[in-house]
């Protein structure tokens, strides 16, 4: 399947939210805490290229549980997104958390994982990837609530 370029990403996304809005389907999801493989402490956190494009959070995305689990999800999307592939044996469940707001209702699945490679090769829907020790070197940025309950789910 060919990326779909940023530009058309944010020109659709007014119309998913219609969409979402009007039908408010059940959707399910996933994002990954992603450690660095070198196991010094660093996350690697993402700016998407659509929708709110000043905050900082996790890679992941949807998924249907008919035709995968959430960790098979969570692995494609670090995959489609980034180019990394997840460590086997370095993959934990933190939280299922079920969100009913945005005119949507969302089954989100929060995994925490180590990548086995730092090389990141960003897909057309992230702005941004950064490897971080600490979100406070993202400074005065926006850091979305997945990201910070990832953090604390982790410990």
């Amino acid at each position: 399947m060919l990326p779909i370029p940023a530009p058309v990403l944010r020109l659709l996304f007014p119309l998913r939210r219609a969409y979402w809005h009007l039908r408010r389907p059940r959707t399910f999801g996933v994002k990954a805490l992603l450690a660095h493989p070198d196991g010094g402490g660093r996350l690697l956190v993402v700016r998407h290229s659509y929708g709110d494009r000043a905050r900082w959070g996790l890679p992941g995305g949807g998924y249907r549980p008919a035709r995968e689990t959430a960790a098979e999800a969570v692995a494609r999307e670090v995959r489609e997104e980034l180019g990394l592939v997840i460590a086997p044996g370095a993959f934990a469940e933190l939280d299922t958390v079920l969100v009913d707001g945005g005119g949507k209702r969302d089954t989100l699945t929060l995994f925490a994982a180590r990548a086995v490679d730092a090389g990141v090769r960003r897909s057309p829907e992230l702005a941004e990837a950064r490897w971080v020790a600490d979100v406070g070197e993202l400074g005065a940025a926006r850091v979305s609530r997945w990201l910070r309950l990832a953090l604390e789910r982790r410990g």
